[in-house]
């Protein structure tokens, strides 16, 4: 089992760069038969892969919900096994139906004035203009 000091030092992506990007731009219905056409150990690296890089952690969590926990856990460690923990969680809440638009969460827009201002008195009255002037 690899150490995370040597995942980190030994970090390259186990797939062709081409792939990755395929992967990354494929929909639901597409990325398993990408998936499936690397071979198991290979996938567990790309999983592990993923998941150290913040915009690739849905890529990461999908493709480790194709590995076997043994997998993960013998080429990660314990990352390997919170990452295969994390991707049979989040393969139940995908089966759970959602309205927005994968998992990105819906943005909303204020229709209230963001804050109010009292109005400023450009006008010195006598007192403060006389001051002004002797200072």
């Amino acid at each position: 089992m690899f150490s995370s000091r040597d995942a980190y030092e030994n970090d390259f992506c186990p797939v062709r760069d081409e792939l990755l990007g395929e992967m990354y731009r494929a929909n639901e219905n597409g990325l398993p038969v990408l998936v499936e056409s690397v071979s198991s150990d290979v996938r567990a690296m790309l999983a592990l892969f993923c998941y150290r890089r913040s915009h690739l952690h849905s890529l990461a969590l999908s493709i480790a919900s194709s590995c076997s926990e043994r997998e993960l856990i013998q080429l990660g460690g314990r990352v390997g096994s919170t990452l295969y923990a994390l991707s049979r969680e989040a393969r139940s809440s995908r089966a759970a139906p959602s309205s927005s638009y994968g998992s990105r969460k819906p943005i909303t827009l204020s229709t209230k004035p963001l804050s109010t201002f009292s109005p400023v008195e450009d006008e010195l009255d006598e007192e403060d203009f006389a001051q002004a002037v002797t200072a």
